[in-house]
Formats: C-alpha cells, structure tokens, sequence
C-alpha cells in the first residue's frame, strides 16, 4: 500500500471540514513553519502536525508508513545539510521539512481530491473574468495531489523489486526503473488528458 496521498475513511472532525478551509489551513500552517526558526519553535509545529494525525484519528499503520518514508529522507537531509552547513541550520531545515510533510500529508489523507478540485473551482469562479479558468486550475490541483501518491507508488515498488533481487543497495537499480516507470506514466497521462482535448489550448 501507498503510505502517501491515499484518502483514509472517517468521520472525524477534519474529516468533515471542508477542502477550502483544510486547504487554507494547511497554506498558513506552511507560511507559519517557513518563517519560524529554532528547533523549539519548528518542534512545536512537528507536534501540531503529529496531533492533527490524532485528531483525525488516522490508524497507527498509516502512521508506520508515513514514518518509514519520510524519517529516512529528513534524516538524509539533515546529514547533508550537516555536512554542508552546521548543525543549527540542518536542525531547522530538517524539522521544517518534517513538519510540512507530515501537515501535507495529512491534508491528503483527510481530503477527497474531488472535494479539493470543487472547491478551488468555486473560490476561482469570481475570477473567471479575468481569463482564469476554474476547471483547468481544479484539474492541475487534482493531477498534482494524485501525481504525489502516484511517484510514492512506484517508488515503493520498485524498492521492492530490488529487495526481491537483493539489490538494495544499488543506485541504479532504484534510479533506472524509477525514471522509466515515471516517463511512461507521464505519457499514459498526458495522451489521456489530450483524448479528451485538454491539450486544445
């Protein structure tokens, strides 16, 4: 199963907020993470967002998956940022990106896509005057929050596969079938999107 991006049933009270607002929430929580500074201050956001898993009661599981995704990519970035810069500096970015990530996450999880591309084209309708299009914005936001679990599923199969040949430790043999898999995917994509004649303009 996909740790990213998959919608998680229930009832609870993020659940039944609507999009805009979870959406709006999740813009500010990212502003918010962005300007603060200090592993106290971008601690208390990785807490906030670790709460928001519990508020919509997301099963430990789910919980599990996202951790074996993202703990090794943030303990990644905090090495390189380490050895790049100096510990205070890889102690904010690291926990700046874990915070954001799980608040995304989270969003997604919460979240239909349906209900997220239905509210954007209501909040841009008022602007369609302007030459903004409602329904092209909702699709482009739809097609990126499914795109982010789409990358998450092939990365997880093709680690799998490798686990399978005992090549884990193989760069290429993560990087090469990633990159094509990714490619054939954006061309099933784009000649769906051009069958219905999205591509007219």
């Amino acid at each position: 199963m996909n740790p990213l991006g998959l919608y998680e049933p229930d009832t609870s009270p993020l659940h039944r907020l609507g999009a805009g607002w979870k959406l709006a929430a999740l813009l500010v929580f990212a502003v918010v993470t962005f300007l603060l500074s200090g592993p106290v201050a971008l601690g208390a956001c990785v807490v906030v967002a670790a709460l928001g898993y519990a508020v919509a009661r997301i099963p430990l599981r789910r919980v599990r998956q996202l951790a074996r995704v993202l703990l090794p990519l943030v303990a990644v970035v905090f090495l390189l940022q380490w050895w790049m810069l100096d510990l205070t500096r890889a102690e904010t970015i690291s926990l700046r990106l874990l915070a954001t990530l799980a608040a995304a996450n989270l969003f997604t999880l919460v979240t239909r896509v349906d209900d997220l591309v239905s509210s954007v084209e209501r909040a841009l309708t008022p602007f369609a005057r302007f030459g903004i299009r409602p329904d092209r914005v909702g699709l482009l936001v739809g097609l990126t929050v499914q795109a982010i679990a789409t990358l998450s599923t092939i990365a997880t199969q093709v680690r799998e596969a490798q686990r399978a040949r005992a090549a884990e430790r193989s760069l290429p043999a993560f990087a090469i079938p990633f990159l094509v898999r990714t490619l054939r995917h954006a061309d099933d994509l784009g000649e769906a999107l051009a069958a219905r004649g999205l591509d007219d303009d």
